[in-house]
């Protein structure tokens, strides 16, 4: 009998061959929550609406969002809005936290009228530096035509017609004698008679 009693707990015992080695069950997957809820200390469902737009990479994201317009109030808006618009929702939301950050008075306004302001600056460069441009142009046409005038050869033909023509026939008849030679001539025309009596004195 003990014989037997000593074999029972054996034939009982975990160390069957079909049972060995025990099962061990497996691991379960734990998702880490999004920053959203990891911060607001909560439990993050499968469908949370936060996930998607605040991964646990990024915590300042949910962070500053939540600073300026609440848990709350992000779920609320973004419940509200199709899911093809949340993702420039959030990027708004944060964007507007933190200029309001930055800015407490003014907010994204603040920089808004900023930028605005400096489109203004550089339009207004860029219409002088065009106005500058165009003038340059002006001048540089004007220079072209004046270079021009005075190397073209029309601007010599009134000074030619101005001066007089002489042709080698009209010198000939019509010399330009002053009256002192004119009256020489007219001199040994008068005493022609007186030369013809000359006689020289050698032989």
């Amino acid at each position: 009998m003990e014989g037997s009693d000593a074999n029972t707990p054996l034939s009982q015992s975990p160390t069957n061959s079909s049972s060995w080695p025990p099962t061990t069950p497996h691991p379960q997957v734990i998702a880490s929550p999004c920053a959203a809820c990891k911060i607001l200390r909560r439990r993050c469902a499968d469908k949370c609406v936060l996930a998607p737009y605040f991964p646990p990479t990024d915590p300042a994201k949910f962070t500053i969002a939540h600073r300026v317009f609440g848990a709350s109030n992000i779920i609320k808006f973004l419940q509200e809005l199709p899911e093809s618009q949340r993702a420039d929702a959030v990027s708004s939301m944060v964007y507007e936290a933190s200029a309001r950050i930055r800015d407490p008075i003014y907010g994204s306004a603040g920089a808004i009228c900023q930028l605005q302001k400096q489109v203004n600056e550089l339009q207004a460069q860029l219409a002088k530096a065009q106005a500058e441009l165009v003038n340059m142009q002006l001048q540089q046409a004007n220079l072209v035509a004046l270079i021009c005038m005075e190397m073209s050869p029309a601007s010599s033909t009134p000074q030619e017609s101005q001066s007089p023509q002489h042709s080698v026939d009209d010198f000939i008849s019509t010399p330009p004698h002053t009256s002192a030679y004119q009256s020489n001539l007219n001199f040994f025309d008068d005493n022609a008679g007186f030369n013809s009596l000359w006689e020289p004195l050698w032989t």
